[in-house]
């Protein structure tokens, strides 16, 4: 199993973009996110020592200022341009005060080989605010327009918690797809979206999608036993590294594991990117 995935998986998640030193948390100036990538090059390397076939690429994010990250959507649209193996998705933000750099960035959206709006409520904003609803809409409208999924973190607590992120899911997945990045990101998210939620959403024609990244150990052997006993959502999970804030060989391990060696792992692997991004 471990030999055929390094030669079929998809990653449908991972960054690129070198982020300044940040002091997180009142400590010195730090770079957490050790593996980071500048350059195309770099990436391609990557992929090819993993063994990775096909990746979506995002702009890197994590220090708070959202310019940053905006400044990474060119370097993105150049990774998607040099290479057919690599698709893109640009940064977007749904806080007021960054509705020019918004602008800007989903100008692009009709480019070679964009295929996602990502956007995050970790740098400010919050899903329910209507003072955000201008920028949301705007994102989504978008995305119905050129047929582009929304990516959404998601993490416990605060306004990345499922709670918050599920009524993007309530309020738009109708016509829009949405992938939400890393199963919710913790322990009750994941309770509540196998449990449940994710489920009933699906059921309930919504178009929304997630990854086991940073999925607590017990979550994606769950989340593919409830697959196999409700029989949906086969459809619906994705290969994703989250690199270099995740592990490809970790995340692959697991994610490899949980999935087996049959057609769930194929899916899951390499068989779900390719439907969603051709």
């Amino acid at each position: 199993m471990n030999d055929m995935a390094r030669t079929l998986v998809h990653d449908a998640h991972r960054h690129i973009g070198l982020l300044p030193a940040y002091p997180f948390y009142g400590g010195p100036p730090v770079h957490p996110d050790s593996s980071a990538r500048g350059t195309v090059a770099e990436l391609v390397s990557d992929m090819a020592a993993e063994g990775t076939e096909r990746a979506l690429v995002l702009p890197n994010y994590g220090v708070p200022d959202a310019a940053v990250s905006f400044s990474f959507n060119e370097l993105v649209l150049e990774a998607a341009s040099t290479d057919d193996r690599i698709s893109c998705g640009l940064w977007v933000s749904p806080r007021p005060q960054d509705a020019e750099l918004n602008a800007k960035a989903l100008s692009y959206a009709g480019e070679k080989g964009v295929k996602v709006l990502k956007t995050s409520f970790l740098l400010g904003g919050r899903p329910t605010d209507e003072a955000c609803k201008p920028q949301l809409d705007q994102i989504f409208d978008t995305a119905r327009t050129h047929g582009l999924v929304v990516h959404v973190h998601t993490s416990p607590g605060g306004a990345s918690d499922i709670d918050e992120i599920g009524s993007l899911v309530e309020r738009y997945g109708d016509d829009v797809k949405i992938h939400l990045v890393h199963l919710g990101g913790g322990v009750s998210a994941h309770i509540k979206l196998i449990g449940s939620r994710l489920f009933d959403w699906i059921e309930a024609g919504k178009q929304v999608y997630t990854d086991t990244s940073w999925a607590v150990g017990f979550a994606p052997r769950w989340l593919v036993q409830e697959i196999e006993r409700r029989g949906v959502g086969q459809d619906r999970l994705l290969f994703a590294s989250d690199e270099p804030w995740g592990d490809h060989t970790g995340e692959l391990a697991r994610l490899g594991a949980a999935a087996g060696d049959g057609e769930l792992a194929n899916l899951f692997l390499r068989g779900n990117f390719e439907a969603l991004y051709g």
